[in-house]
């Protein structure tokens, strides 16, 4: 037997691989990478991926609005006539069909954005201040409540197109009538019931968290100063929960005005005109009618609508920030 003496490398000097074989080499990231650019790097792939994924087809349809893509340019959407400004034209011509249609569709869209928003909203800082109070059953409770929002969307709804069924639907045994649900006026009710059990349980979360971050110290030394729990809710809990709130109204907003699944999959091709969504009105126009160009001349109107209303919340809830820090 004989020892092998191993000879620690000297500075500067690679080491050795224990075989013989040619010396490692360790990568090496420069200083200027590590301390500024590393982020950046890591934040790559993501970046090209939303690159691939969202910015490339929307810069797409964008084109796509300027021009004259009907039917008979599907094959080679390059060779369709340039339109220039024609689609927006027509989509915002109130006075005609097209455009008469669009605006009631855009009404038709924020009276149920603004329901849905803050019915969910409103069940989701009741829940989540009901939930903060330890009872026997409350872990079974939370995972109830957050049932809609882990089911699968397609699920859920063609479950609730069984239950608004007129015949044989559960709401018409509950209710004890034979309503029309799907079709008419009442498919505008349909809808946001539908939309506010899905979009309620993701509010629920969010504020829950947020009221984790609250002190119990501010709530002990306001019920000894004699203050109620409406007093304590609107003294404590709102103000507190406004940081959250700022990010989730917008986040439900942004969601709800541009629902597709839930009203496609309740109606289907052709939603009725009481639940007209600009989602469903912009799918009708490009894939019914064969008129991708004025489809796409709509989704752009309704991309710098979605861009102008977020700006403006954004502008006035960082101001009304300023000012609660001042």
């Amino acid at each position: 037997m004989t020892s092998l003496d191993v000879k620690a490398p000297a500075a500067g000097e690679a080491p050795s691989s224990p075989a013989g074989g040619p010396p490692r080499r360790r990568l090496r990231i420069p200083a200027r990478i590590r301390r500024g650019g590393l982020p950046y790097l890591l934040l790559l792939p993501a970046l090209l991926f939303e690159l691939l994924i969202h910015l490339v087809p929307m810069v797409v349809g964008i084109v796509m609005a300027f021009k004259e893509l009907t039917q008979f340019y599907i094959r080679d959407w390059g060779r369709a006539p340039w339109a220039g400004l024609e689609n927006f034209r027509v989509a915002v011509d109130f006075d005609a069909p097209i455009g008469a249609e669009l605006l009631h569709s855009f009404w038709v869209t924020c009276s149920f954005t603004v329901l849905t928003v803050g019915c969910s909203w409103l069940f989701g800082v009741s829940a989540a201040i009901l939930m903060q109070e330890s009872f026997r059953g409350r872990g079974l409770l939370r995972a109830v409540f957050l049932t809609p929002y882990a089911l699968p969307a397609y699920a859920a709804v063609i479950t609730w197109a069984f239950m608004f069924q007129r015949d044989n639907g559960l709401v018409n045994s509950v209710l004890g009538g034979d309503s029309f649900w799907l079709i008419g006026d009442n498919a505008f009710w349909a809808l946001t019931t539908v939309a506010v059990w899905k979009t309620w349980p993701f509010a629920f979360l969010m504020l829950m968290a947020g009221l984790q971050n609250i002190p119990k110290e501010l709530y002990e030394a306001a019920s000894i100063d004699g203050a109620g729990i409406w007093q304590q809710i609107r003294r404590i809990t709102l103000p507190s929960l406004r940081p959250v709130n700022q990010v989730l109204v917008l986040v439900l907003f942004l969601w709800t005005f541009n629902d597709f699944n839930t009203p496609f999959l309740l109606f289907g091709k052709g939603a009725p005109e009481a639940a007209d969504l600009v989602s469903i009105h912009i799918y009708d126009s490009s894939f019914i009618t064969w008129n991708f160009g004025s489809g796409s001349a709509m989704s752009v109107l309704l991309l710098l609508f979605l861009l102008l209303v977020t700006a403006v919340y954004l502008v006035i809830t960082s101001r009304g920030r300023k000012g609660a820090d001042a």
